[in-house]
């Protein structure tokens, strides 16, 4: 529903989230969005039209009509063009350095899990490869307006310093599996890993350090329960893929009652409010009402699901029970995506047609999933996922000038259906200016790009071959 907001209404905004019911004119700001399309997110999903944005240092200070104009002085006014301005988006499940290998693989492999991305990694990681590709990825995320992205990988020190060069927000989790990796060269060595990550970014304004153990079937009983009594102590989040395949009770360890992954992260006291588990594809109504009794987020990654084959996760069933869900690309070889476009439109469709309905999940609902819903997921909404007096400036322009954005009759529809990332003219992250008018500010991507070709030419041929063994030799499929 569009709202005229009124310059009264404007200002009860403005008093309902705790800031003074009478605004001094020519207040200071530092940076003003004005001639914008409005798509707060907020409780009421209030969309303004001609609306104003105004932001100061970090913060979110005012949301409202033309109004605005004549009580906020700003350092910097950015002229919207009637572009659609709105929360910055949320990819709630990434492993953004495996962007470096994005595109190998794709001859048809039965399992590139461990067929093919496990040896890959084995033999191709290191801390330079892990940060290069995590510039180019942040990049990637930040021009297609995502402005905070949730991810598990290695090295993730190096992964903190390249997103914040780059200037994004990230809630970054540190692997820890029961196999040895290139940070790790001790079953479990990322636990350690982890603390000491923590320990250094806790306080950071961009990065939530986090732990991620793997998986259920791939770390124990005993680690799960460390990793969640470190994880209160520590106040951080616990990343982890939960149901992303059918047979994984199967192959749980310590599993004599054949639980499903969710009801056994329950049964070894571990499923709780700053779990965020990413896929749940298999999981039933019981599983359900164990993650909502936890408060644990979900990660719904739709586009990589089915291009994996893994199966459609019951989302629909989710957001109608309110489960804290966002949207995720999974990592750059599962969807060959980071941004999450064309994952608005999976995210609606994957559902319509498992339900053969095509009323459900709206437009307004994916946007919902892709913002606040994302903040949801990973506890942070009371920071982050809408335009709302008080929370921090994470905000993107998205033009409605090009073809491909005309017309413009609902723009949340237009966003869904018919943007990609090239419509994203603005990143804005924590109140600062990420990208403008398409360029990058804080990076060289020409530099990017020399590391990326370099690294490519070193993996190029080592890939051609293993793709060969992996399709020819079933037993590395087990």
């Amino acid at each position: 529903m569009r709202i005229k907001i009124s310059l009264i209404t404007t200002l009860l905004l403005i008093a309902g989230c705790g800031s003074s019911s009478s605004v001094a004119p020519h207040s200071q700001a530092s940076l003003i969005i004005k001639n914008g399309q409005v798509i707060t997110m907020n409780g009421q999903k209030q969309l303004i039209e001609n609306g104003v944005v105004v932001i100061n240092n970090d913060t979110i200070v005012a949301v409202g009509d033309q109004a605005l104009l004549s009580q906020y002085n700003a350092d910097r006014i950015i002229d919207a063009q009637n572009g659609i301005v709105m929360p910055g988006m949320i990819n709630t499940h990434n492993h953004l350095p495996m962007i470096a290998f994005r595109g190998l693989g794709e001859e048809g492999i039965e399992n590139r899990l461990f067929a093919y991305f496990f040896p890959l990694e084995s033999k191709k990681l290191s801390r330079d490869l892990i940060y290069q590709a995590t510039r180019l990825g942040v990049v990637d995320l930040a021009q297609s307006g995502v402005t905070t992205f949730a991810d598990m990988y290695y090295h993730v020190d190096e992964m903190a310093k390249a997103t914040k060069e780059v200037g994004l927000r990230a809630v970054l989790g540190e692997t820890v599996i029961k196999f040895p990796v290139v940070d790790a060269k001790q079953p479990y060595g990322g636990l350690e890993y982890a603390q000491k990550f923590i320990a250094e970014y806790k306080q950071d304004p961009l990065i939530t350090p986090a732990f991620a153990p793997h998986a259920a079937y791939t770390v124990s009983k005993q680690k799960l329960q460390q990793i969640n009594a470190l994880s209160k102590q520590l106040d951080v989040p616990v990343l982890i893929h939960v149901g992303e395949f059918g047979n994984e009770a199967a192959r749980i360890n310590d599993n004599p009652k054949q639980l499903s992954p969710v009801a056994w992260l329950k049964d070894i006291g571990v499923l709780d409010q700053r779990m965020v588990l990413a896929h749940a594809i298999h999981v039933d109504q019981t599983d359900l009402d164990l993650i909502k009794q936890s408060g644990a987020g979900i990660a719904y990654t739709p586009m990589a699901n089915a291009k994996g084959a893994t199966g459609i996760a019951p989302a629909w069933k989710m957001y109608q029970q309110r489960i804290p869900m966002g949207l995720g690309t999974d990592g750059p070889m599962s969807s060959n995506q980071v941004d999450l476009w064309r994952t608005l439109s999976y995210a609606a469709n994957m559902q319509r047609l498992k339900h053969n309905d095509r009323t459900i999940m709206i437009p307004e609902q994916v946007i919902e999933l892709a913002t606040i819903g994302g903040a949801r997921a990973l506890h942070m909404d009371d920071k982050i996922g809408s335009l709302e007096v008080g929370k921090k400036a994470d905000v993107i322009i998205v033009e409605t000038q090009s073809a491909n954005m005309m017309p413009n009759y609902n723009p949340y529809a237009t966003l869904v259906y018919q943007a990609n990332p090239s419509n994203v003219t603005t990143t804005i992250v924590n109140g600062n200016l990420v990208m403008e008018q398409r360029q990058m500010v804080n990076v060289d991507t020409a530099d990017i790009t020399r590391h990326i070709r370099a690294i490519e030419t070193d993996i190029a041929a080592f890939a051609k071959e293993l793709s060969k063994k992996a399709i020819t030799s079933p037993s590395l499929m087990k």
